[in-house]
């Protein structure tokens, strides 16, 4: 037989129910894990996550680059970073070097 769709709303709502209370359980049980191993090692922040390349911005995010191409005809500049501009593109781009 089929259960109907009251039903199943109430067998969701209670499966739901229990998959909170399995997590809480879990959770408390890994941070008191952790907690252990923190203690035992005496551990400090930095060494469970230390300061790296993915834990902070580039360093040399937002500096400003020297530009190696000039346009002779508008005397604009590239620096070679990016999408080119219609000046450049599909040329040879020795002849603009600065």
């Amino acid at each position: 037989m089929t259960a109907s769709y009251k039903e199943l709303l109430k067998q969701r709502e209670a499966l739901e129910q229990q998959i909170k209370e399995a997590k809480q359980r879990e959770m408390a049980t890994a941070v008191a894990q952790v907690r252990e191993l923190i203690a035992a090692y005496e551990l400090t922040q930095e060494d469970v996550f230390p300061v790296g390349r993915a834990g902070r911005a580039s360093s040399n995010a937002g500096v400003k680059v020297a530009p190696k191409y000039r346009d002779p005809a508008t005397g604009q500049t590239w620096t070679g970073r990016g999408k080119p501009p219609k000046w450049i593109q599909d040329q040879d781009r020795e002849k603009f070097a600065i």
